[in-house]
């Protein structure tokens, strides 16, 4: 509501012109800024907001895309935890994946972007280490297939066979001890993808002034620069890079599937996203696969916010 004010004068109380309280105060002086925001708004809430509180909501219940969604609480979290075992095995080898392919493809993509940040051909080098990211994981997933076939035509098999390494073919792909390496090794072999983009953006931003300055105050070799002046001016690039490897790490499908199969053998190479398609589009259980996303939406989102409290200064998150 509109109030009015009295103002003491020579001739009495003089009552003021009416002045905008609450909602009318709030629209005039953020207003136009909200409908600029509008759009992003309402397309957020669309494809995002609404998306995850309704997988929430079917992770309650029973559904299988050919009947109404059935409210079952808390069961489809009590059989994902407490008895289903393939579930528990997606879990460790989901971890294992991230725990190691994350931490190496980050350090790989800011080491090899900090090498060539200052060739002269560091656009074709940059190309190069980005191509294997853009080449979709089930067309890489066949290129390597090839590379470790379990038979004598396999490249590496046939190598090792020559140099006299092994007696006979190692099954790579079939081998529970060597599946999970071998789809490791094959998504660092992928990593260098936006986040390398992004390492590299953030060095070339770095004044070169604060190098000459470092080197006055002591500096004296390339890794004292990169500790003292280069990380701390390109941490919102080192925040991005983490936790685009922490998505990329607790979200492995394709590269893992392609490889080992749906399901692999033993289930070696099975992950938290396989087990939620399997549910989700072999055996059209949602309710059970949203289940699962949520679980690693949750897991996800905590790490995240996690990372931003290491790279980011406490009053900006």
């Amino acid at each position: 509501m509109a109030g009015r004010t009295e103002v003491m004068t020579s001739r009495g109380m003089v009552s003021t012109a009416a002045r905008p309280e609450g909602l009318a105060l709030f629209w005039q002086k953020f207003g136009t800024s909200y409908l600029f925001m509008a759009p992003f708004l309402i397309f957020f809430t669309v494809f995002v907001v609404a998306p995850v509180l309704t997988a929430v909501y079917l992770s309650f219940t029973y559904f299988n895309v050919l009947e109404a969604p059935r409210f079952i609480g808390w069961s489809n979290y009590k059989l994902l935890f407490l008895e289903d075992d393939v579930f528990i095995i997606a879990i460790g080898n989901t971890l294992t994946f991230a725990v190691i392919t994350g931490p190496i493809g980050f350090f790989l993509s800011f080491m090899f972007a900090w090498l060539i940040n200052p060739l002269k051909l560091k656009t074709p080098l940059a190309l190069c280490f980005y191509a294997p990211s853009i080449t979709g994981a089930v067309a890489m997933g066949v290129v390597w297939k090839i590379v470790f076939s379990g038979d004598r035509y396999g490249y590496l098999n046939n190598w090792l066979l020559g140099i006299g390494a092994i007696d006979e073919p190692y099954q790579f792909l079939a081998e529970q001890a060597a599946i999970m390496p071998v789809i490791m090794f094959v998504a660092l072999w992928m990593s260098m993808g936006t986040g390398f983009l992004v390492f590299l953006a953030g060095l070339q931003t770095v004044p070169g002034d604060l190098y000459e300055a470092g080197k006055m105050d002591g500096i004296k070799n390339p890794l004292q620069e990169v500790w003292y002046i280069t990380l701390p001016m390109i941490k919102p690039q080192l925040l991005f890079g983490s936790v685009m490897a922490v998505v990329a790490g607790f979200s492995v499908f394709e590269v893992a599937t392609s490889l080992a199969g749906l399901p692999s053998p033993l289930y070696a190479g099975h992950t938290i996203v396989a087990h939620m398609y399997d549910f989700a589009f072999i055996r059209f259980e949602m309710g059970y696969a949203t289940t699962v996303a949520v679980f690693l939406f949750l897991l996800t989102f905590g790490l995240g916010r996690l990372l931003m409290r290491m790279f980011s200064s406490k009053n900006e998150y």
